[in-house]
């Protein structure tokens, strides 16, 4: 299936149909997922879908069961082009099978933090490696006849206060780095649409960024497309019109309510040639998408397909990255370890699939690492598992043994019309935690109060946490025990689950009944997302003394002991790593209890493995402890069984890191630069700014920098290890007609086991320029090689690729002279050298 061919004479004839309020509405999305659609002007809606890693739907949470695909920074760590070709095929089938054509995806920008909460569903800190794999994502996508929407346009590299924060980033960085996958991906893919980020480009929010949407996307690049606002991401009415954005969304608008816009139309603020415009490129998407013949939404379905089941776990264990095997301690394979005891730890029986927010779906299914585990080694192997560590973020919904209203398990939630929640209640309901969390459709009510009976199976000073999006507080018997007298300090994170809550104590008597209310009202003022401006939301949570202290490692540690090999599970859970929020520590979650169970079971235990699920770089303060690490990041539905394909040798490794892993935070480049600090502005409000002082020095620019910056890094980018041995050897470099280099390398398997080498091209000036990296990602290769095989790798790149932005010439240049060109296993593991010569380039964007 392919894009139908647009017909200039029926789009031109449909818009002249449509009055210029209805060309108005069809700016702005109907509802949460679809646009605007006229009947009886044959102009039809297209319903649109999250997200990178799965088509969920429409329903944020639970509703139908979707394919679940490895996150985009696991995809990247395969360095494999056709993986991401085929993980855009299989996603463009799931979109169709939730009644879209749209899909919300790819996420392109580039990694500039480790505590970057949104890293995971984007690709790499290196712009050329982001925009190659995402190119071809999208032509999987749009070759089955799917829009792609490369997102976000652009700087949207932080979480912390997105809606509002505004970033200084220089021309020369915004070019060469934040800018250049979506470069990459709309010159060689052409998405169909494109999504602006929320925050502040150089004191322009995104979505109305002339430089960025007019001059830079439609003009130099020469796009042609639908660009739509993220969701809640149009800021202006007339700017965003005027600068290009095509459409707002979700619906219904907030912005481009009807009469503000003709009243802009009739001021000369906008001119309908520019709604116009702006409709045209809504229908041509409509056009393309073979929306005016068949405009159907069916109904979404739950569809397991095994092609897709097998891609997601082939391309799960082949983006597993190897970082340490000290004495092969790694496979272990069945014969390894028939009649052994081995101790699984940590998350083993939790599957740690994707991360939080609109990268997250509701899997078909999740296959623990117990479970991939128990299938490969069988019977044979007796396991034994214990948590070891707490990791919760939140106290868990307070659900059980309480009693509502009605005498029925649960909570009476009363709603009022007023700001505080007295006398009779406007309207109530029952429900079975207490829990309100906004769908993001205005309401009248200015308050909640939720009630409940509580009877308690243990004495003991239990915990209680609450958190609410405006001013709350909860009572047991009518004495208020904790209050929070302000609105909610992310109203992101609450809605995504991820929001910090205070956690009180309280004495409880087994078998005594409480009365419990938690009261909230809706926020005073915006409070920083305007999808949930004027909405009223809580939470409640609620743990026994017993659960919340209970010494979880000393059990752990006993078992490690007892046991032959001991593989302890870490990771990031959705409420630690999502949308929305900024990782809290560049160390594991909660206050270092994974810390201290690796550190623990490894002194226990000199055969541990930590295979940790997280979808960035963490700390490893354990290192020197275990024999060996396993970066999984988040595998998607199959993760057990590539994890476990991994581990046993059914799979080879071949995953290759795409960012770079730094010793200690401090070491980033963005440190002391992210996520920013706090202005007061001119009207007296607080701003976030945050100035990308590194420059173009992102990642592995900056530790190629000296031998003292190299010192900083743990793991470099592109390093992995392999159960087999490779060895590079003849390196060649020709220039061919000035415009491209070609590289030859023979790639040979000197070990005893099949597997994949990713060969890595590098370059740079001979003669090191300190305003420019030593050397840059050009090109790279997967190269499958049997045992005692020797393959040749060839590599081209464009001489375009060594020039550099020159913000005073506004041109990109090429100095004529020597370069030299780097083949290796990973920037810092450099196997060969060629040098060239370039002669002089320049041209314009």
């Amino acid at each position: 299936m392919s894009f139908k061919k647009v017909d200039p004479e029926h789009i031109e004839s449909t818009l002249s149909k449509l009055t210029l309020e209805e060309k108005i509405l069809l700016l702005a999305g109907k509802n949460f997922w679809e646009t605007h659609d006229f009947p009886d002007k044959g102009v039809p809606s297209v319903k649109t879908s999250d997200g990178p890693n799965g088509a969920r739907g429409a329903t944020f949470k639970g509703g139908v069961t979707a394919a679940c695909f490895p996150a985009s920074s696991l995809l990247a760590a395969t360095w494999d082009l056709d993986a991401a070709k085929k993980i855009g095929n299989a996603l463009a089938d799931e979109t169709r099978s939730k009644g879209a054509r749209v899909l919300l995806a790819p996420t392109v920008c580039p990694h500039r933090h480790p505590l970057g909460g949104r890293n995971f569903e984007s690709f790499s800190e290196d712009p050329f490696l982001a925009g190659k794999l995402a190119a071809q994502y999208i032509h999987g996508l749009q070759e089955k006849g799917v829009a792609a929407t490369i997102k976000h346009y652009a700087v949207n590299e932080q979480e912390t206060c997105r809606f509002t924060v505004n970033e200084t980033v220089a021309e020369r960085a915004l070019r060469e780095i934040y800018l250049k996958p979506f470069e990459i991906a709309i010159k060689e893919a052409n998405p169909l649409a494109v999504m602006t980020a929320y925050n502040i480009v150089n004191g322009t929010h995104a979505d109305s960024h002339e430089f960025l949407l007019k001059e830079v996307l439609r003009g130099q690049w020469g796009w042609k497309g639908l660009v739509m606002s993220d969701w809640g991401g149009t800021n202006s009415t007339v700017e965003s019109l005027n600068a290009g954005l095509d459409l707002e969304m979700p619906g219904p608008t907030r912005w481009r309510k009807v009469d503000e816009v003709l009243a802009a139309v009739k001021s000369g603020a906008v001119s309908e040639k520019t709604i116009d415009e702006r409709a045209r490129n809504v229908l041509e998407l409509l056009a393309k998408l073979n929306c005016f013949e068949d405009p159907s939404i069916p109904d979404e379905r739950a569809i397991i397909l095994p092609e897709h089941q097998k891609l997601i776990r082939e391309v799960g264990s082949q983006g597993i990255v190897l970082l340490k095997n000290d004495g092969q301690l790694l496979p272990l394979k069945k014969e390894k370890v028939a009649k052994k005891k081995i101790a699984l730890l940590g998350f083993a029986k939790e599957a740690l699939i994707h991360g939080g927010g609109s990268a997250s779906v509701n899997a078909h299914y999740r296959v623990t690492a117990e479970e991939g585990l128990r299938r490969a080694l069988g019977d044979d192997v007796e396991f034994k598992y214990t948590k070891g560590a707490h990791t919760f973020r939140q106290l868990p919904l307070m659900g059980d043994n309480v009693v509502n209203h009605d005498g029925k398990p649960g909570w009476t939630l009363d709603f009022f019309a007023a700001d505080e929640p007295s006398g009779e209640p406007s309207s109530s309901t029952s429900a079975e935690q207490p829990t309100y969390v906004p769908i993001f459709v205005k309401e009248s009510w200015g308050s909640v109060r939720a009630t409940t009976q509580f009877t308690p199976t243990q004495s003991g000073n239990h915990y209680l946490a609450m958190s609410g999006l405006g001013r709350s507080k909860i009572s047991i018997d009518g004495k208020v025990v904790y209050e929070q007298k302000g609105n909610c300090y992310d109203s992101m994170a609450f809605l995504l689950g991820g929001v910090e809550e205070p956690e009180v104590q309280y004495p409880f008597e087994a078998s005594k009944t409480y009365s419990i209310e938690i009261q909230t009202v809706k926020p005073t003022s915006k409070g920083g997302l305007s999808m949930l401006d004027g909405l009223i939301g809580f939470r409640a949570g609620f743990m026994t003394e017993q659960d919340h202290n209970e010494d979880v490692l000393s059990d752990a540690v006993e078992v490690a002991k007892r046991s032959d090999f001991a593989i302890v599970f870490t990771g990031h859970t959705p409420d630690w790593e999502t949308e929305g929020q900024d990782q809290i520590s560049f160390n594991l979650p909660r206050n270092g209890s994974q810390d201290r169970l690796v550190a623990a079971v490894g002194g226990a235990n000199p055969n541990t493995v930590v295979v940790n699920c997280t979808g960035v770089a963490v700390a490893m303060p354990w290192l020197n402890e275990v024999k060996s690490v396993v970066q999984a990041w988040f595998p998607g539905q199959e993760a057990g069984n590539a994890i476990a394909d991994v581990l046993t040798g059914a799979v080879n490794p071949a995953g290759r890191l795409p960012v770079s892993f730094p010793h200690a935070l401090e070491d980033a480049p963005a440190y002391g630069n992210f996520p920013g600090e706090f202005k007061d502005g001119e009207d007296g409000r607080r701003q976030l700014e945050v100035t990308y002082a590194e420059g173009v020095f992102v990642g592995y620019r900056h530790y190629d920098l000296s031998e003292e910056h190299r010192s900083k890094v743990l793991f470099p980018f592109g390093y992995g290890l392999s159960y087999t041995t490779f060895t590079h050897g003849n390196p060649k470099a020709v220039v061919t007609g000035d415009t491209s280099v070609e590289i030859t390398v023979d790639v040979t398997n000197a070990g005893t086991t099949a597997g994949s080498e990713v060969v890595q091209v590098y370059a740079g000036a001979k003669l090191a320029v300190p305003e420019n990296p030593v050397k840059e990602l050009v090109g790279f290769a997967k190269v499958p090689v049997a045992p005692g095989e020797t393959k040749t790798a060839t590599i081209t790149f464009a001489t375009r690729q060594l020039t550099h932005f020159n913000e005073q010439s506004k041109k990109w240049e090429l100095e004529a002279g020597d370069y030299e060109i780097s083949v290796g296993q990973s920037v810092r593991d450099i196997t060969g050298k060629a040098n060239i010569k370039l002669p002089a380039l320049s041209y314009d964007p």
